[in-house]
């Protein structure tokens, strides 16, 4: 896996790492609200799915570092097998997003262009 895939996988996984928090547990601040959904009204009635969401993110974003990790440990297959099919998932959800809810589009590009350009890069 060439370098540049690399560090679009990193960019991706720090994108995933940054809303983590955000969804989990900062929420409930207006500003945040209004960078995750466009909107300032609170819905505390989703409180137990935005932390699950956020650790979903989390989670996409410590696959993406295990598969460099085994990238630069010697097990290249893993290491690419694991950051191509987490780069395919974000895309993927970045997609759905974006269907959802077009006016997220901000948000949807943002989960979905770094790893899009992983798989390009790795392509090339």
């Amino acid at each position: 896996m060439n370098a540049v895939s690399q560090v679009f996988a990193l960019i991706a996984a720090a994108v995933h790492l940054v809303v983590w928090p955000l969804e989990s547990f900062l929420y409930g601040h207006p500003r945040v609200r209004r960078l995750l959904t466009a909107s300032t009204a609170d819905a505390p009635q989703v409180r137990l799915w935005r932390v699950n969401v956020g650790f979903y993110n989390l989670y996409l974003a410590l696959g993406l570092v295990a598969g460099l990790v085994a990238l630069h440990v010697g097990e290249p297959v893993v290491g690419r097998t694991l950051i191509l099919y987490l780069s395919a998932f974000m895309i993927a959800a970045g997609a759905t997003l974006l269907a959802s809810n077009p006016h997220l589009w901000p948000g949807a590009l943002g989960q979905a262009l770094p790893p899009a350009a992983v798989l390009l890069a790795d392509a090339l």
